[in-house]
């Protein structure tokens, strides 16, 4: 017995020594975080600011089946007299009503790189504490519909592409930009563009668009702000539930054997019970292995050891906020609930969101049970799944290396974006889409997209063309 128990403390002993190592050594591993130098001075932040405020005054709202010309053909006339040089030097492609595609010739012209954005807006509603589209400067931020998403990263783009231009830079291979007029309604301007893309056999080595930036930090005890680089994005499936009168389950009582009934039974199961699978993705292992080092030293010990504490993270994570449930697994939101009088039928949408495709296609085979148990018809509609970022990727690294060196206060992680955009179309020509643009914004400016209020630090606008004036003019 003796023997045992000092075999037990042994065990319990190199348990514990083997996640301090793996804490330890996750902390040498950070780098030193130090405080960021003036890159622009103050004079000049404003004169970006008040360039890019004469976007913003654009009001290039994207409305769902019809185009109207007019403000963006005055956006198209501004950015013309902001960057001259671009326009003078570039090749520009439009695809759809007014998706632009720059290309900027380099000294390799089989490879290429692309820097997107989009430059349509969502429709200003609410009462504003400045109008939602004056682009004016108060209290050292500019305000305005676009600063956020993602006017201020479109402005960056060009601004560094037009001074490096006018020094006469020649870059290392194909720079291409594009710009969406139509990405906040999944319109078709991009998904015309890769279809231009693939017939001509055109890939790209890197593709960063919006999606991610530098934040406010998304763990607790991390004392500085985060870029977080979205690498993957949810895959997108729609269904149509539908019931119909007198398809009820034997086992329902009579008044309840109605289509509206037996829907909300199904969807309340299915909302409630443990359909849907969690995992601790390698995208989100590599999220934790990034900020553990900068975490208070118990956490550094949990998110180090993940072989250990992964199962009690996928059972917090939702629990902690929605975004973070989203990254561990499929959701699944129902919407657009209808009733039909003359069939006596009730359907509703539901909104699927997945991680991985064949995750989702094993947590269908659970809701197909719950349809079955509810006579519920399931009409699967659209279906699309994008390919994460290779995280081997050199493109991946490269671009860490570049937030850390103009951002050099702030620490880079991948993670998992649960919403949508432009840049999903082109996984499939990139083996490294990289969803992030390198605005800072605190946690009000964060909530102001697709709110009210919408506005950006002067400061982040200067820093944002530094960051792509330094990751164009390094590219090799």
């Amino acid at each position: 017995m003796k023997l045992f128990f000092i075999f037990l403390f042994a065990a319990i002993a190199i348990f514990i020594l083997m996640l301090l190592f793996n804490a330890f050594r996750a902390k040498l591993s950070s780098r030193k975080l130090t405080e960021r130098p003036g890159h622009i001075p103050p004079e000049e932040q404003i004169k970006y600011a008040e360039s890019l405020g004469e976007m913003i005054r654009c009001k290039t709202v994207s409305v769902p089946n019809e185009f109207e010309d007019g403000e963006f053909l005055k956006l198209r006339e501004v950015m013309e007299n902001l960057f001259p040089t671009l326009h003078k030097t570039a090749e520009r492609l439009v695809f759809g009503d007014d998706c632009w595609v720059y290309k900027i010739r380099g000294k390799d012209e089989n490879r290429n790189i692309m820097l997107m954005s989009h430059h349509d807006v969502v429709d200003v509603t609410d009462d504003w504490l400045h109008p939602g589209f004056c682009g004016e400067i108060f209290g050292n931020k500019l305000w305005g519909r676009g600063t956020i998403d993602t006017k201020t990263s479109l402005f960056a783009e060009f601004m560094a592409l037009e001074e490096l231009l006018r020094e006469g830079f020649e870059p290392s291979c194909n720079i291409y930009v594009a710009s969406s007029h139509n990405e906040e309604i999944s319109g078709d301007g991009i998904p015309l563009a890769l279809q231009y893309f693939k017939e001509k056999n055109i890939t790209f080595e890197v593709v960063l668009d919006e999606g991610g930036a530098i934040i406010s930090p998304p763990l607790p005890g991390i004392k500085s702000n985060c870029a977080m680089m979205a690498v993957h994005e949810k895959g997108r499936f729609t269904l149509v539930c539908k019931t119909t009168d007198g398809g009820g389950h034997t086992g329902l009582a009579a008044n309840a054997d109605t289509p509206v009934a037996r829907l909300s039974a199904f969807i309340t199961e299915v909302n409630t019970k443990n359909v849907f699978r969690k995992k601790l993705y390698p995208q989100v292992k590599a999220m934790f292995s990034h900020l553990s080092p900068y975490t208070p030293f118990f956490m550094t010990v949990i998110f180090s050891n993940l072989w250990c504490f992964g199962s009690v993270l996928k059972a917090v994570m939702p629990k902690v906020n929605a975004q973070a449930g989203s990254m561990v697994g499929t959701t699944c939101t129902f919407n657009e609930i209808n009733t039909n009088k003359e069939e006596k039928s009730c359907s509703a949408k539901a909104f699927i969101r997945c991680v991985d495709h064949d995750d989702m296609v094993k947590d269908m085979e659970k809701i197909k049970k719950i349809a079955e148990k509810y006579s519920v018809e399931l009409i699967p509609g659209k279906d699309e799944y994008f390919i994460s970022a290779d995280l081997k990727h050199s493109a991946f690294a490269y671009t860490k290396k570049c937030i850390e060196e103009i951002f050099p206060d702030v620490v880079a992680a991948p993670y998992i974006l649960p919403a949508g955009t432009d840049a999903r179309h082109l996984c499939e020509i990139s083996p490294c889409v990289i969803r992030f643009a390198p605005i800072e914004m605190d946690n009000s400016q964060f909530a102001s997209v697709h709110a009210k209020n919408e506005n950006i630090n002067i400061r982040s606008i200067a820093d944002s063309v530094v960051f792509y004036k330094h990751y164009v003019k390094n590219y090799k």
